[in-house]
């Protein structure tokens, strides 16, 4: 009845039996009998297939499950089930939808970009933020009304914020054109907020950071969010994190990376450097020999995460400095040592030539 396979999803259901119901619809196919029965046999399809139960008993016994012998004979309404699925359809056929009366709303959720500082991620700290967010009105206390005054019922719906009316054999309800859905009618408006409930207004925040916090970290602040309508609750606040670039550190999850330049003298003979860390300088030795790239690690140097568990490490990337500007004495000396070493026998180039002469000849 509806094109579909056994497999489809109901998603997919859905949209086959929505096409067809809009097809078949006795309002679109007046006094046609031949549609009218179509329109019935796909909506007892759609129950079928969207009700477990009868799913099964369809997948196993076929339209005999719902014969005269059958677990479901006669369980068929064709006006139920459609609250969700015509809510769209209606809103097409009739230029709206069906929508229930709302008379209390919860407001909107708001999203803050707070920027802070490397360091501040690392250890946390406190911030105040000002944000604008609609707000309860004071003057009527989100009633809309104007003090000493209230909303009347809506005369056209009678409070009930819907109106129904025929169309064919269905009884079709709709949103309020007068009232909106609110089911009364404010006629005296509160000047403050020109009867929406709500103002607008700036509202100071001081937040706690945790530390260990960082880029694209969410904070969430409950209620703190615009204000609800018709005294509904207000929505949260989030608070995402963006953080200023280190000039010396790089952050890798829970670990710092850092660049430290040492001295050819330093990397060849070995040395005792300052390294800077979060915490301050330390001392960290540089073995005779260290080439340049070479990566050392301070373990429990790096960031520490929110709950407090786990602490990463600093990764101190040594980088070999060569000397630029050279006195006629130093390049003398630079070419004695060359000489006395001989070129070819350094372990760095000597396995670099060797690699080119081995694929090229």
């Amino acid at each position: 009845m509806l094109g579909v396979s056994r497999g489809t999803s109901e998603e997919e259901i859905k949209k086959a039996y929505r096409k067809l119901a809009l097809k078949y619809h006795p309002d679109r196919n007046p006094g046609d009998k031949q549609a009218e029965e179509k329109f019935k046999e796909v909506s007892e399809a759609y129950q079928v297939l969207t009700d477990p139960d009868k799913r099964a008993q369809y997948d196993q016994f076929g339209h005999a499950a719902f014969g005269d012998g059958g677990p479901f004979r006669g369980g068929f309404d064709f006006s139920a089930g459609f609250e969700d699925i015509f809510g769209d359809i209606f809103g097409e056929f009739f230029g709206t939808g069906s929508t229930r009366r709302r008379t209390r709303a919860r407001g909107e959720d708001l999203r803050y970009n707070l920027t802070i500082s490397f360091e501040e991620a690392v250890f946390g700290t406190e911030k105040k933020i000002k944000i604008p967010r609609q707000g309860l009105c004071n003057a009527c206390q989100g009633s809309g009304s104007k003090p000493g005054s209230s909303p009347r019922t809506c005369p056209t719906c009678r409070g009930k914020g819907q109106v129904s009316f025929q169309q064919g054999f269905f009884n079709v309800s709709r949103t309020c054109n007068q009232c909106h859905g609110q089911g009364s009618i404010i006629t005296d408006p509160c000047s403050s907020c020109n009867g929406l409930g709500r103002v607008r207004r700036f509202h100071t925040l001081s937040i706690k950071i945790p530390a260990g916090v960082d880029v694209g970290s969410r904070l969430k602040l409950r209620s703190e969010g615009e204000g609800g309508f018709g005294g509904g609750p207000p929505g949260d606040l989030y608070v995402v994190i963006q953080v200023e670039p280190h000039p010396l550190f790089i952050r890798d999850g829970l670990d710092i990376i850092c660049e430290v330049p040492i001295s050819f003298v330093q990397a060849a003979l070995g040395s005792e450097i300052d390294v800077p860390t979060l915490e301050g300088k330390v001392k960290m030795k540089i073995p005779p020999g260290t080439q340049s790239g070479k990566v050392f690690r301070l373990k429990g140097r790096g960031v520490r995460d929110i709950q407090g568990y786990h602490q990463g490490d600093q990764h101190v990337r040594v980088v070999v400095e060569t000397p630029t500007h050279l006195a006629p004495r130093q390049k003398e000396l630079l070419k004695e040592f060359a000489a006395l070493g001989g070129e070819e026998v350094h372990p760095l180039s000597k396995g670099f030539f060797d690699k080119v002469k081995q694929i090229f000849g």
